[in-house]
């Protein structure tokens, strides 16, 4: 079983995102309310894959991207992004993330996502 870490400063997005993880066979180790909480908890549960928001307090997705990159450069990191952040994603993958993932998005959709990260 593939073990994640959900990174999203909103309530109800690291709500949605784990109930559709843990019912179709992943295992949410932990969740983080914004970036610099994202890095701590990476380093604390050594998770499979990352899904990191890039809209947040504290530190941003792509500073923990960062910095997560920087202490464990096969880290699997999935972005997340709202609808016109284009330029973060190019950034984002240019830093080291293997995927992206646009809000809103489908249960399918991300399960594909990340389901093509566990793989790699």
């Amino acid at each position: 079983m593939k073990k994640v870490l959900i990174v999203d400063d909103m309530v109800f997005m690291r709500f949605a995102l784990k109930g559709m993880l843990t019912k179709n066979g992943f295992e949410v180790v932990g969740e983080a309310e914004n970036g610099a909480l994202g890095v701590e908890k990476y380093k604390e549960y050594s998770p499979d894959i990352v899904t990191m928001d890039i809209t947040m307090p504290v530190m941003t997705g792509l500073e923990a991207l960062q910095e997560i990159i920087k202490y464990d450069p096969r880290a699997r990191i999935v972005m997340v992004s709202a609808m016109g952040q284009e330029r973060f994603v190019k950034e984002a993958i240019l830093y080291g993330a293997k995927y992206f993932i646009v809000k809103p998005f489908k249960e399918e959709q991300v399960l594909e996502t990340i389901n093509k990260v566990a793989a790699l």
